[in-house]
């Protein structure tokens, strides 16, 4: 009976500890790529060397770390053609792109990295220029990798490229006013809770086997 109280309450256990690593996990750090649509960013479809944009398009770059692009964090800041591109006229056999890169917050950053602050340009390009060559226009030195990922824009970050970050030991501590409350509070309520109900378990077993003996 002892044997199967000590199974019974492992069994309990071991989901509560499994979920408690899944909350840990934190997917890839790397830049994602944006595009405007009306006023709301939308997460675009194809790479910066594929995108082939028209006269006035916005597009947008975020670096951060997120498990896909569900939960991407999008581009900061105003993103608005007619202010990024005010001092740029157009010109006959060019096209106007403006650009927001974002550089992520020091949560994200590599570690002993600290990103630059985010900043706008307005690439004027050749007509059938791609958000890629736009993007080196104005905000290089880039880097890629073999596969042709999108690892650093200006130089950032100076290394890794789409790294997995499995747990938040992994990424630099967040600053304190970025911190929420819930945060600093300890223990989440749900594993405050998982371990509620496990102890609970093992009581009411060992008083059973008591009960019985």
């Amino acid at each position: 009976m002892i044997r199967r109280v000590t199974v019974l309450f492992l069994a309990a256990l071991l989901p509560l500890l499994a979920g408690a690593g899944q909350a840990q996990a934190a997917g890839y750090r790397y830049w994602s790529f944006w595009e405007q649509d009306g006023t709301a960013w939308t997460y675009a479809t194809q790479g910066p060397s594929l995108a082939r944009p028209s006269d006035g398009d916005v597009h947008g770059f975020r670096f951060s770390v997120s498990e896909d692009s569900g939960d991407a964090a999008k581009p900061r800041g105003t993103a608005d053609f007619a202010t990024i591109c005010a001092k740029t006229p157009a010109r006959d056999g060019t096209k106007r792109v403006a650009l927001v890169i974002d550089f992520g917050i020091p949560a994200d950053a590599p570690s002993g990295e600290t990103p630059p602050a985010g900043r706008t340009a307005c690439a004027q390009v050749a007509e059938d220029a791609s958000t890629a060559e736009a993007l080196a226009a104005v905000a290089g030195p880039l880097r890629y990798d073999t596969n042709a990922l999108l690892c650093a824009i200006a130089g950032y970050p100076e290394k890794g490229c789409g790294e997995q970050v499995s747990t938040d030991t992994d990424r630099a501590p967040a600053p304190a006013k970025e911190r929420t409350e819930s945060e600093d509070s300890g223990p989440s309520v749900g594993l405050v809770a998982g371990i509620a109900v496990v102890t609970l378990l093992g009581a009411a077993a060992i008083w059973q086997v008591r009960r019985r003996a």
